[in-house]
């Protein structure tokens, strides 16, 4: 079985988090990684913060190294994702963009 890695934390940040643990307006996605370090400073394991919190392990580990990484600021940014690959070349894009703008079309005013 794997062993976590242990997340200590300092006094600031332990109050920081509490907050966010406990204020109405903070994301629910903030509330939850906040939850899970400080679930994690308790000494509990991925598979037992999983439990308690209704959630995979792997999203419980996921948050736990990632506040290692990053500290606070890692749990209150998402990561940046890639998005959808655009379906149409930007050659094609300047292209309609050209023959709008610049041509007028035979028997039509715009």
């Amino acid at each position: 079985m794997r062993i976590a890695p242990q997340v200590v934390l300092k006094r600031e940040q332990r109050a920081k988090l509490v907050a966010y643990a406990r204020r109405r307006r903070t994301p629910a996605r903030v509330v939850l990684r906040a939850r899970i370090i400080l679930l994690a400073t308790e000494g509990k394991q991925d598979l037992k913060i999983a439990r308690l919190l209704s959630i995979v392990p792997r999203t419980a580990a996921r948050w736990r190294s990632r506040f290692l990484r990053d500290g606070i600021a890692g749990l209150e940014h998402d990561a940046p994702r890639p998005g959808r690959t655009p379906s149409i070349s930007p050659d094609l894009v300047r292209i309609v963009i050209a023959k709008t703008t610049q041509e007028r079309p035979s028997h039509a005013t715009h």
